[in-house]
């Protein structure tokens, strides 16, 4: 098992940073991708929809974040018990921690469907179209134990170092969802023209085919999951290894669409057409930013493995690669959004309000995108590390210490423009701060 498993402690360190990321790049785009076909149906339907989508396009984010964090302290744990050579501690840890997602997810979908509408007041939503994202966001909800669970079943896959089955099981879900959004949103025979609902079915549809093939696959293929049941002593320090990471990593990731939400009320000052044009440049963002989240998604087994094989130069030379491969890429993907930034905008809508407010921040957030990409890989690496404080640091430091703040002073003093300058600020700052936190460890 460990010959097999826990093969990141050898080798070349790019060629297994690179191995990795690739198929989870694959991955991710195809999601994104998927994502970014959503936002393009539903720009035909209208800005209406596009409006109310982007509405609750921050609490999406929170759920996923949630996943997220849940996912980065079973990776985390689940990594180190391979690098170790525990194969049944590894398969408790995988077992445990979807029982544990299962719950969390629960509790997350009940307390979200009976808070949608002051929620959403609180955002700023029209009163006249709460009943259109009351609808969208409760079948969202509806998904939400898959979007959980599956996401934390990859990341156990992610551990053994094993990105090629997660990413074709995003592929294939994200595949799944962009077959069933035209059925669903503009109807097929006897299924009905839904519109924004219907993207939400599709979603719902292709989430929970997405958990049900990645339970089948952490079975036959990783042998990481058992079915005996487990020991309550035993479950309770299962769950307290992986809330040692989890925790704070789901409330570092969290802290970002809390962030974005506060945004997206302060938009919503200058209109729902602003708030649209956010939302498309928001889409866009997420399809470029795929490098980064594929980088954070195997930075943490990497360093797991290597850390309980006492390898610390392997660990260092992984992240002076990532930061490289960062500043390189988001200087390159600067360059191409300033040039496009007058014709993407456009594939989705029509109306000069939204294009002008997506294009505006494709001008200005861009160029802080490399820095960005420096942080969720610290983050993703402190996770590794089992030590996730740092990270929480560096997160409330560029959102709550900075972001905000900078962008309610940004809004004052010049609008919008203000508010997307303080984003690319806090960015820059915090990818700083990250990387000199991290490479200062001893």
């Amino acid at each position: 098992m460990k010959s097999r498993s826990a093969r990141l402690t050898q080798g070349p360190v790019g060629r297994h940073l690179t191995d990795m990321a690739v198929p989870m790049l694959l991955g991710i785009t195809t999601l994104m991708a998927q994502s970014f076909i959503d936002t393009y149906f539903l720009g035909m339907v209208g800005d209406r929809a596009l409006a109310a989508y982007s509405f609750g396009f921050p609490i999406l984010m929170i759920v996923t974040s949630v996943a997220i964090g849940l996912g980065a302290g079973t990776s985390s744990v689940v990594a180190r018990a391979i690098g170790a050579d525990d194969h049944e501690r590894a398969q408790r840890l995988s077992t445990d921690s979807l029982i544990l997602s299962l719950i969390v997810a629960v509790v997350c979908a009940v307390i979200g469907v009976l808070t949608i509408d002051p929620l959403f007041r609180t955002m700023g939503a029209p009163e006249d179209m709460l009943p259109e994202i009351e609808r969208f966001m409760t079948i969202l909800y509806a998904a939400v134990p898959f979007i959980v669970l599956g996401m934390v079943g990859t990341a156990s896959m992610r551990a053994t170092g094993d990105t090629v089955l997660p990413g074709k099981l995003m592929i294939g879900g994200a595949i799944l969802n962009v077959l069933l959004d035209p059925v669903f949103i503009f109807g097929l025979g006897p299924i009905p023209a839904l519109g924004l609902d219907g993207a939400a079915i599709a979603g719902l549809i292709s989430r929970g085919a997405f958990f049900f093939a990645g339970v089948y696959y952490l079975q036959r293929r990783l042998d990481l999951l058992t079915f005996d049941w487990p020991d309550p002593a035993a479950l309770r320090k299962s769950w307290a290894d992986i809330l040692h990471v989890g925790l704070p990593a789901a409330g570092t990731n969290v802290i970002v669409p809390m962030g974005v939400a506060f945004v997206t009320a302060m938009i919503a000052d200058f209109g729902p057409a602003a708030v649209a044009g956010f939302g498309v440049a928001s889409r866009v963002e997420s399809m470029v930013l795929v490098p980064y989240y594929a980088l954070s998604a195997i930075i943490g087994p990497f360093v797991g493995q290597n850390l309980s094989a006492g390898k610390q130069d392997r660990i260092r030379q992984s992240l002076r690669l990532c930061a490289i491969f960062c500043i390189g890429s988001g200087l390159a993907i600067a360059a191409a959004l300033a040039l496009l930034s007058g014709i993407i905008p456009a594939l989705f809508s029509d109306s000069p309000e939204v294009t002008d407010v997506a294009k505006l921040f494709l001008w200005i957030a861009p160029v802080s995108y490399g820095a960005y990409g420096i942080v969720m890989v610290v983050n993703a690496a402190f996770n590794g590390l089992g030590n996730p404080m740092p990270g929480v640091a560096v997160s409330v430091t560029r959102i709550l210490v900075l972001y905000v703040p900078l962008a309610f002073a940004g809004k004052a003093l010049f609008g919008a423009v203000g508010i997307f300058a303080a984003y690319a600020i806090a960015n820059v700052l915090s990818g700083v701060l990250g990387y000199v936190w991290i490479t200062a460890r001893r």
